[in-house]
């Protein structure tokens, strides 16, 4: 995640929930809380399931124009995540991320397909939407645009990801759709494993990691509010995890990395095996990794220098 967005989405989202960001209301939901609108845990994820799941969950369209969501201009609606994006966005790039999305939920013979429809349906009920910016172009985010903050309110807005990211554009389309897909369709379905709590085993796993230095969550200390930096904290980390799993750290991770340090599949089954046990009777049973061939139309395998913005 960009540190930069984070703070951007904090702000909104505190402004969306009226100031609230407690799993569950403390007083019984009256007409003031009812009128501020859904309420969001660590500050992007629907606690409502308040979206219309189809009998096709698997549901993929084609760019379309919108003027439902201004200021983005056209939408792509794919497994239940909504892409947005302005006129400034590649439709072939909106394409080719949603294919990255389609690939990474196979309807395979050696999958759970009733778990995989209930991931994905989740998506839906918790109204997961993609923000698509040309770079670090958060202009969209304007806190004095009554607009945006109704997007933000009514939705699940965790990230986005962004065109034109040489630096690194593959782990930038597959670290923030696995940002969704762990903070709403993994949360949702497997909140034991993989549930935004300080009980799961994710969060244990978090833990471990931080002790034994695979993992610094203190890169995220400067997100001042507590609920907002765990989730941040936790998301990463799933991030990491599964594209370890995955083994797209080695060839496509960033060589200059210091937050995390397990680099591939073995090593992170033998430095964090509980987690990786949870995770083969999980995640694994619902999704893989993206075929290389995407990967490569997506960009070059890793920058290797630190980007100047670093």
């Amino acid at each position: 995640m960009d540190v930069r967005f984070a703070f951007a989405l904090l702000t909104l989202a505190v402004v969306a929930c009226g100031g609230q960001l407690e799993a569950e209301p403390a007083t019984p939901v009256g007409e003031e809380v009812a009128d501020a609108g859904p309420i969001h845990l660590g500050g992007c994820i629907l606690l409502s399931p308040i979206g219309d799941v189809p009998d096709d969950v698997y549901q993929l369209t084609d760019v379309t124009p919108t003027d439902a969501m201004p200021p983005f201009t056209k939408e792509l609606q794919v497994y239940g995540l909504k892409l947005a994006a302005r006129d400034d966005i590649s439709d072939d790039y909106m394409r080719l991320v949603a294919r990255t999305i389609a690939e990474s939920f196979p309807r395979d013979a050696g999958l759970d397909a009733d778990l995989q429809r209930e991931l994905l349906a989740n998506h839906y009920r918790y109204r997961a939407l993609i923000p698509v910016p040309l770079g670090f172009d958060y202009s969209f985010m304007d806190e004095t645009d009554e607009r945006w903050a109704a997007i933000e309110r009514d939705n699940s807005v965790c990230d986005v990801i962004m065109q034109d990211v040489p630096e690194g554009q593959v782990m930038e389309v597959v670290e923030h759709i696995l940002h969704y897909v762990t903070d709403i369709g993994l949360h949702y379905t497997f909140p034991d494993v993989w549930g935004i709590s300080e009980d799961s085993e994710l969060a244990r796993a978090m833990a471990k990691a931080d002790d034994e230095g695979y993992y610094q969550a203190n890169q995220y200390e400067d997100i001042d509010d507590e609920e907002v930096r765990f989730r941040v904290q936790m998301q990463e980390f799933a991030y990491w995890f599964i594209s370890t799993a995955w083994n797209l750290q080695a060839p496509y991770g960033p060589v200059w990395e210091e937050e995390w340090t397990i680099r591939d599949q073995e090593d992170l089954r033998q430095k964090l095996p509980s987690m990786y046990a949870a995770y083969e009777e999980t995640a694994a049973r619902v999704m893989v990794a993206p075929s290389l061939t995407t990967l490569a139309e997506i960009g070059p395998t890793r920058a290797e220098e630190r980007p100047e913005s670093e």
